[in-house]
């Protein structure tokens, strides 16, 4: 700082935050003598710059821990708890240059702890920085550590969830699906594993099919997590291997579609008074997440979004006439509904129960559907 504050102004607000643990990153002894009598535990730390010079002569180490040490450890001093021999000496950034000079001082350091008759409970150590390039790795190596910390550091973990998905967000959509599966599949095909756990791991991705039906409380993205749409076609070309030789995966077969219809806004209708009270409705009980902001269908007009939502109920009810209705608001097409680049879907029939299809129309069929977005 250009204009630093007083050391013992800085510690009487760590006092005052209940703080009980501070790293200082060299051992100044105006900033160390300000702890003396706090109780506070302090680790001491012993610059890059001087590793070389205190790992060619133990006298040098000698000097560092009767000058920075034991001058401020005594009864009613300083509570010093740790010496850390350089800052993350082993980072890619330093080029090796710390690499032969860092364990020498270590040494040098503890046996001058030792020999000062205080190396029983001031230990010397190196901070190490993982370099971590992702979250999922730093993700799972909190956990082990955690497991460590328990007393169970070999348990093994399974990964039981891990996805990105692809619409209900500004962030969820394809691009960024594809590249996380891409970026994903090719770590897991390096068996590699992560810092604290390397080696093969076990993880399944989420998910396989998206589900209209699914809570939303955590946010509209959790009715998108699938691989496939709702008809078990693939969204984007990828390789489950890892290899890069990306292609779409096999869709399933067998699938039957209802008619080729939609429920759309009225356009003959010229009082809207109703609309936004059937708008909520048909959402409440269908899908209308790709109306969300920054998703697939954010950008329809007012007209656009009732359509929307008025389909989705319908399709959702197995296209039966009287779920195209409200309040005469709305009316049945066969031209595709689609525009703007959001796809209005058509369901298929489903396995949940006997479906029919007959007189241009669906029965109602009970249970889940999925849906074809077209």
């Amino acid at each position: 700082m250009s204009h630093p504050l007083l050391p013992t102004t800085v510690v009487q607000m760590i006092k005052a935050n209940g703080i009980t643990k501070v790293k200082l990153f060299d051992a100044d002894s105006w900033t160390v003598s300000a702890f003396a009598g706090t109780g506070i535990e302090l680790m001491l730390a012993i610059p890059n710059d001087m590793l070389k010079r205190i790992s060619s002569d133990y006298s040098h180490a000698q000097d560092w821990v009767k000058e920075n040490v034991t001058k401020h450890d005594y009864d009613g001093g300083v509570n010093i708890k740790y010496v850390a021999v350089g800052n993350e000496p082993f980072l890619r950034s330093y080029n090796g240059s710390f690499m032969k000079t860092t364990f020498p001082a270590l040494k040098n350091i503890q046996k001058a702890l030792d020999e000062a008759g205080v190396g029983n409970r001031i230990k010397a150590t190196v901070p190490l920085g993982h370099g971590y390039t992702n979250v999922f790795d730093a993700n799972y190596d909190t956990l082990v550590w955690s497991l460590k910390k328990a007393g169970v550091p070999d348990m093994k973990v399974i990964v039981g969830e891990v996805g990105w998905p692809t619409d209900g967000d500004k962030n969820a959509n394809l691009e960024n699906a594809k590249r996380f599966y891409d970026g994903f599949l090719r770590k897991m095909a390096r068996k590699d594993g992560t810092p604290m756990r390397p080696g093969n791991l076990e993880v399944y991705l989420f998910g396989l099919i998206d589900e209209d039906m699914k809570s939303i409380l955590p946010g509209n993205f959790e009715r998108h997590w699938g691989l496939f749409t709702y008809d078990c076609r693939p969204k984007f070309p990828m390789d489950l291997s890892g290899k890069g030789n990306d292609k779409y995966l096999k869709r399933a077969t067998g699938v039957q579609y209802l008619p080729e219809q939609w429920c759309v806004l009225n356009p003959d209708v010229k009082q809207l008074s109703a609309l936004g009270p059937n708008l909520d409705y048909a959402c409440s009980l269908s899908d209308c997440t790709a109306l969300g902001y920054g998703s697939s269908c954010n950008n329809l007009d007012r007209g656009g979004n009732a359509s929307y939502a008025f389909n989705m109920y319908f399709q959702m009810q197995d296209q039966d006439v009287r779920a195209c209705d409200f309040e005469g608001l709305a009316v049945i097409t066969t031209k595709n509904a689609s525009r703007n680049g959001c796809l209005f879907p058509v369901q298929i029939v489903s396995a949940a129960g006997p479906a029919a299809v007959a007189t241009g129309r669906a029965l109602l069929v009970a249970g889940f559907a999925a849906i074809l977005l077209l």
